[in-house]
């Protein structure tokens, strides 16, 4: 293994335990709203705001990032916040707790663009290289939701006892960032108008394109899980379900991003978007709970196909200022996902399968519009 490349497996070791964590937390947090009295506004604004808030810090982290020629400190801090906010999760006794707590605690992600310029210069194989990253931060996922399996089913654990534990394992994930070595980076002194003006037109369409992907795609997970306890009548088989789904997200994650190293990001993002268009389909018919397997095993093929290679393609369509590129695109992301997430909401509170029928369209036209993305581009450096 390349010197290097060791950066993106400690990196990719934070994301394994702060994800173990967060998926303890991601599994419980529709059910712990709903019994605080939250409805699907609530849900579908927490599904939102979790990503969207976040999206502020991430692009300032980003162009600072850049603009001092450091990556590791924004990192550090990252993972710092989201411990912090897991612990006071605790002290929630309203739905609207929760929205604020896990809002700020979500201010974390302002570690995910210094992370990615780092593996970004780590690896010439980008579908490589972020598909490692992925691929342990969703083992972790796997294994944080079949603890809160186990937890539910041998002990009956209350939701905050399972809060308390998943923030006390989310502390390890500070542990291997002691391993990885500042990168050499040359600080660029551009100020965040003029460092977002340098970011190509080939990006920034892309980015356009994600935007409206997000809006099918807004953190959709909590609401799927919310729609299986509906069909099934088990918060048990709920959760085993949200198992099946970071698994199949973590398995795959790797051969998708080498795939998209060998073919081309857009031929595999392509796949990933239209497959959500079909899994939203699924769920305006499904009625059972085969049909949720099925459903839930495609969904996590979507996020295997789309989360890594998104972020491949942006370094690919990027320069020299990638932590400003990556908060860039995860700024307008986060804030479409707010967006998004009170849209769907909203219908959810109508008809969950009217909430179904925009996310097929959504996904049906980001398929679209994404065969336009040029997938490469000559960059001024």
């Amino acid at each position: 293994m390349k010197r290097d490349e060791k950066k993106i497996w400690f990196l990719g070791l934070s994301s394994l335990f702060n994800d173990i964590g967060s998926e303890m937390i991601a599994l419980i947090l529709p059910f712990f709203v709903t019994a605080l009295g939250g409805g699907g506004i609530a849900i579908g604004s927490l599904s939102g705001l979790r990503e969207g808030l976040a999206s502020i810090v991430k692009l300032f982290s980003g162009w600072y990032s850049d603009k001092v020629g450091k990556r590791m400190p924004f990192v550090f801090l990252g993972y710092f916040i989201s411990v912090l906010f897991r612990f006071l999760l605790v002290l929630s006794n309203s739905w609207q707790t929760i929205l604020i707590f896990m809002s700020l605690e979500r201010f974390g992600k302002a570690r995910d663009a210094p992370r990615d310029a780092i593996i970004s210069v780590s690896t010439k194989r980008y579908g490589h290289g972020f598909g490692i990253q992925q691929m342990l931060d969703t083992s972790g996922a796997i294994l944080g939701s079949m603890l809160v399996l186990f937890l539910f089913w041998k002990f009956q654990l209350g939701f905050k006892t399972i809060i308390l534990i998943a923030a006390s394992l989310s502390i390890f994930s500070l542990v291997p960032l002691f391993f990885v070595k500042e990168p050499k980076t040359k600080p660029i002194k551009k100020s965040l108008f003029s460092g977002i003006k340098y970011i190509s037109k080939e990006l920034k369409y892309f980015i356009f394109v994600a935007s409206v992907f997000t809006f099918a795609n807004f953190g959709l997970y909590m609401l799927l899980l919310l729609r299986a306890k509906q069909i099934t009548g088990s918060l048990i088989t709920a959760i085993a379900l949200g198992v099946l789904f970071n698994f199949i997200w973590a398995f795959f994650t790797i051969p998708f991003g080498n795939l998209s190293d060998i073919i081309g990001r857009k031929k595999v993002l392509i796949i990933g978007y239209a497959l959500l268009s079909f899994v939203g389909l699924g769920f305006i018919y499904s009625s059972s709970l085969i049909y949720l397997i099925v459903l839930f095993i495609l969904f996590g093929f979507v996020y295997a196909i789309t989360q890594a290679n998104q972020r491949a393609l942006v370094s690919d369509l990027s320069g020299k200022m990638k932590a400003t590129a990556f908060g860039f695109f995860q700024f307008v992301i986060g804030i479409v996902a707010i967006a998004g997430g009170i849209i769907a909401g909203f219908l959810w509170n109508i008809s969950p399968k009217i909430m179904f029928v925009y996310i097929t369209l959504v996904a049906a036209l980001s398929t679209i519009l994404l065969l336009f993305v040029k997938s490469s581009s000559k960059l001024k450096n």
